[in-house]
Formats: C-alpha cells, sequence, structure tokens
C-alpha cells in the first residue's frame, strides 16, 4: 500500500486557440431525447479524463495532434450527436439538437518530458487545467459544445490526450466506446468495429412509472452540521493498492468471504477507514454507492450502446457498527447492495426520476466508488501504443460532486502493478485516513488483531 498527494513541479504549455472540430461528412440535423437514467441531476456535469502516451519511434513524422484531430472528425461522422448541443425541455427534460457544429479542440505544447511527471501521472493531477484547458462559457450543461479535447505534445516525443466530456450523454464505457473509435480510425479503419447505438428508450421510465425498489442513494438528507465540504477545501490523495495488499487483507475475512472481489475488498476497507477519519456521531447514517453497470447483469441493451447504463445502490450502516464490527460487515454490505442492481432496479430507478423530479445522490455522509479498471484504459492506442496510464482525472467532480473515487489499474516505472484510489477528504480527516490505513497494514503484517480493533474503535468514537 501506497499513499501519493499532489507532486506538483513547473512546466509551461503552450495552447493554440481552442477549435471546433465538426463531423468530416454532412450528418443529419434531428433532435435525440436522452434516456430518463442519462439526464437526471446527478450526471449533469463534465467528466474529464487523461492519457499518457511515452514516445514511439516507429512514429517518428507523425505529428498525435494532426491524427488525432482528423480522426475525431472522421469518427464524429459515426458519433455525430456528440458534434451537436443539449437543449432542455419541458420538466427538465434534456435532449440533443443534432447541429453538427463540432467539438472543443486545443493544439498545445508543454516543456517538459513523461518522465519528469513521475507520479504525477495518477491522480490527484495537480497538472489538469495546463493539460486541459477550461475554455471560458464551455463548461455548461445547456447549449454548449458536449466535449472538449486537448492533445500536448511533450518534449521526449511523447503526448498527453485530456478529455472532457459531457456525463449525460455517456458514462465510462460509453466514452470508452467513442475514444476506441477514435483510436481505430487514427490507427487506419474506414469505420469503427462497433457502430453506435442511440435507443434510448430502452431506459425511460415506464407508463404509468412505478417505483419497485428502496432508493437510499436519492435519500434527501438535510447537511445540518456543515459535513459536505467544497471540493476546493479538500485535501486529495491516492492510495495504490498492489496485490500483495489485497491478498493480505483479504486472510483477514471469514473463510466465507475471502472469495470476495478485489473491488468489494478495497471498497469496504476504504468505507470503514474514511469512516473513522471523519470521526461522526456513531449513530449517524453512512451511505457508499457502489456504481454497478448494467451491461454486466443484462443482455437487453445492444451492443454499441453508449449512454449511461448504470446504477448506485446504497449501502447503509451507522457509523458505529461499521467502525466497531470486523471489515468482513463492510465487505457483506457492499455485496449486497451490489447484487440489488436489475434491469428491473434500473426501470425503478428510471421511474423515480419521472415522480420525483430528477433528484440529486444523497451527498451528506456519502461516498461513491466507481471501478473503471475494465472500462478506461491503457489499451487506447492512437498508433503509439498503449497509454501508460489512462482514467478519469479526478476522484472529485463525479457523480456525488467531491465525494467520488474511481478505481484505476496502475503500472510503476519497475513494472509493479497496483490499483490506484484517489480519495478527497477535508485536510484533518485526511490526516487520520493516512495514519489508520498505515496502522491497520502494520496490524496486518503482526496479526495483532485484538490491538487493530481497539484502534479502530478508539478513533472512531
Amino acid at each position: 500500500m501506497a499513499m501519493s498527494s499532489k507532486n506538483d513541479f513547473v512546466f509551461e504549455v503552450q495552447r493554440c486557440q481552442p477549435e471546433l472540430i465538426a463531423p468530416a461528412k454532412p450528418t443529419p440535423y434531428e433532435f435525440k431525447q436522452l434516456s430518463d437514467i442519462d439526464d437526471q441531476e446527478g450526471f449533469r456535469f463534465q467528466i474529464p479524463t487523461i492519457f499518457f502516451y511515452p514516445h514511439n519511434p516507429s512514429m517518428d513524422g507523425r505529428d498525435p495532434v494532426d491524427v488525432i484531430r482528423k480522426a475525431l472528425a472522421e469518427t464524429l461522422v459515426f458519433y455525430y450527436p456528440f458534434a451537436g448541443r443539449l437543449r432542455e425541455g419541458p420538466g427538465r427534460k434534456l435532449f440533443v439538437e443534432c447541429t453538427g457544429e463540432g467539438v472543443l479542440f486545443i493544439e498545445a505544447d508543454a516543456d517538459v518530458t513523461l518522465e519528469q511527471f513521475g507520479d504525477a501521472i495518477y491522480p490527484p493531477f495537480a497538472c489538469l487545467e495546463d493539460v486541459l484547458y477550461n475554455v471560458p462559457d464551455s463548461d455548461g450543461i445547456i447549449d454548449c459544445p458536449l466535449s472538449l479535447f486537448q492533445v500536448t505534445r511533450l518534449k521526449c516525443g511523447g503526448f498527453i490526450l485530456a478529455i472532457r466530456l459531457n456525463h449525460t450523454v455517456a458514462d465510462a464505457f460509453g466514452i470508452l466506446q467513442f475514444l476506441n473509435a477514435i483510436a481505430e480510425i487514427a490507427r487506419g479503419a474506414v469505420a469503427p468495429s462497433i457502430l453506435p447505438v442511440w435507443q434510448r428508450a430502452l431506459l425511460n421510465a415506464r407508463d404509468p412509472p412505478t417505483i419497485t425498489h428502496n432508493h437510499h442513494e436519492y435519500d434527501q438528507v438535510v447537511d445540518t452540521k456543515g459535513i459536505v465540504v467544497p471540493l476546493k477545501d479538500m485535501a486529495h490523495r491516492s492510495v495504490i493498492f498492489h496485490p500483495s495488499d489485497i491478498s493480505a487483507i483479504r486472510k483477514t475475512l471469514p473463510t466465507h468471504l475471502r472469495c470476495c472481489s478485489s473491488f468489494d475488498l478495497i471498497t469496504a476497507c476504504i468505507w470503514r477507514t474514511r469512516t473513522i477519519a471523519l470521526q461522526p456521531d456513531p449513530n449517524e447514517e453512512m451511505r457508499l454507492l457502489c456504481i454497478v453497470n448494467l451491461r454486466t447483469k443484462s443482455k437487453s441493451l445492444p451492443l454499441g450502446y453508449y449512454g449511461n447504463a448504470f446504477a448506485c445502490p446504497a449501502a447503509l450502516a451507522t457509523a458505529g457498527k461499521l467502525c466497531m464490527n470486523p471489515l468482513g460487515y463492510a465487505v457483506e454490505l457492499v455485496r449486497k447492495a451490489k447484487n440489488e442492481v436489475t434491469e428491473e432496479y434500473m426501470k425503478s430507478v428510471a421511474d423515480l426520476m419521472v415522480i420525483k423530479g430528477r433528484p440529486n445522490f444523497t451527498a451528506v455522509r456519502s461516498l461513491a466508488v466507481s471501478d473503471v479498471r475494465k472500462a478506461m484504459i491503457d489499451g487506447l492506442d492512437f498508433g503509439w501504443g498503449n497509454a501508460i496510464f489512462g482514467g478519469p482525472a479526478m476522484g472529485g467532480a463525479a457523480t456525488v460532486p467531491g465525494l467520488t473515487s474511481f478505481y484505476m489499474s496502475f503500472k510503476n516505472n519497475k513494472g509493479e502493478e497496483g490499483i490506484v484510489v484517489p480519495l478527497s477528504l477535508p485536510a484533518p480527516a485526511m490526516e487520520r485516513f493516512v495514519l489508520e490505513l498505515e496502522d491497520l497494514f502494520k496490524t496486518i503484517l503482526t496479526n495483532d488483531a485484538t490491538n487493530s480493533k481497539r484502534k479502530f474503535v478508539s478513533s472512531a468514537l
């Protein structure tokens, strides 16, 4: 287990004027409605994604800016809704006007090598504003470009591709599908191997809408104690779990839980340790929102569907129970929440959106986690080979603003693999979190379970 904080260093980026990249050929002018899963309040934000590419001698003489710019224009012929603009109709219903105006694109150069970034190639990204410039008036949801691309050449011959995309139009798997299409065309394909499918009506509310499940992820909890801290006032760090760390934690679980996934294990560990660090009242209810992809649960969505197709079922526990019970208690809660997601559950979410006016996710005493290791990632090849790191650019502005963490794969310079978990916490809580996690691993190594429990209880209560 390793902890990383911001790795600040100074470099200069020279950017050209932002330009709009339109589809390379004429595309239909039409209106496309989003699903009732797509346009909920919790998805109305721009999600940034970043990829780092090393120098590839076989590509000398080819410019990544030109290659990606051209491939983007050609891909937008197939994904033409991305070249349009979002509008809002009655009942806050969102739809895309397919205007063909295009997406924003920035060409840039930086006086830095990839090697100089060191650990800064994984979150938290101190340099995000440099390699993904926020073009003025471009980051809204309505009447704005749906995506922004910046390709930054590096002094070593490598480059950084940073993207910002409107989350209402696509989820992580949809974004990856779009990027894979660009990569395929950049490598010479004439069309994407997986053609895009809109069909957002598949995840619309029923007529009449009927809520058939409990959806505690949308409970409207009042923040009476100022628990929700603005993102700008939070400390940001990442935890790297190596396979040996996961194996060591797994051995502390009861035998019947040792078959749990690495996601369940890490999530339970982070949720419990984070709760201890926040020091809430023992009777206060804590929420964990597990982002679950419907594509893995159902075959009803066609191949190529790139809209939002996930739910965020909530695991609930009081702070006292979460902190005083062994880790297995949290593991079981995480597994139970994930297993709730079915097609019927998704329909119930869509119905709730219509009945309750598209509410936001619960932010008070909540943590949302999303495993994007299979969705994002280093296999995205524009001709220069795989990225050495790729994924969402921060664990902050996401499903629950300031409270979402994405799990990403990582390999360091020595070839050691791990899972990166970025976190945002108030600074004092972050200090306690680091100490608690370090103590957990010391305890695991010494196999002193009694001391571990006493330390966790005294810290939390």
